[in-house]
């Protein structure tokens, strides 16, 4: 099977052209020399941009986590899934909490959030929740699966806050369906 060629550009307008039109642009165009393009000059693309105020947010962040100062004290049940409890609160508080007895009444999602975003939503986020009047919240934390080495740098951070804000009567872990290891439910105290 043998190619056909395609016209060029030249024979194609030739083509459409009256006869004497044709002749008169062929005479035009008879000392005209092809542009050859052989060399294509491209400029390297700039590279890369580097992260480098989010770098040093992630940095500081896990060095907080991994050398700061402890925020709470968690209890540990059942392997590492992270509970609290204010002191002075029966035990079955916690306990119906884990169960899933109380209704989740709203969540906040601090994912892809900075440790000072997070923290502004966090507190926004429980404030309006007590005006609100809601009783049981659930807080997405992420499981640290993007941060730097891995670590969950969003949870630490979170539990610690929970533990420090007086409205917090309890918390722990979300059950599986409910974000699991990444997220946690928060009771709150009645207003």
């Amino acid at each position: 099977m043998k190619r056909r060629s395609r016209p060029s550009r030249a024979k194609t307008r030739e083509a459409s052209l009256p006869e004497e039109e044709a002749t008169l642009f062929r005479e035009a165009v008879a000392d005209a020399i092809p542009l050859v393009h052989d060399r294509i000059h491209h400029e390297p693309p700039p590279p890369p941009a580097i992260p480098r105020q989010r770098q040093q947010d992630e940095a500081a962040a896990l060095w907080e986590t991994l050398h700061g100062p402890p925020l709470l004290d968690l209890y540990l049940e059942g392997g590492d899934e992270a509970a609290w409890i204010r002191s002075g609160l029966a035990p079955s508080v916690l306990r119906d909490l884990r169960r899933g007895r109380w209704v989740v009444q709203d969540h906040l999602d601090l994912h892809g959030c900075n440790r000072h975003e997070a923290r502004q939503l966090f507190s926004e986020f429980l404030m309006a929740c007590m005006k609100r009047g809601l009783r049981c919240v659930r807080i997405v934390h992420g499981k640290g699966l993007g941060s730097p080495g891995r670590e969950p740098v969003l949870k630490n951070l979170t539990l610690g806050w929970l533990a420090q804000r007086r409205e917090v009567l309890a918390f722990c872990q979300a059950r599986a369906a409910e974000g699991g290891a990444g997220a946690v439910v928060v009771l709150l105290a009645a207003t």
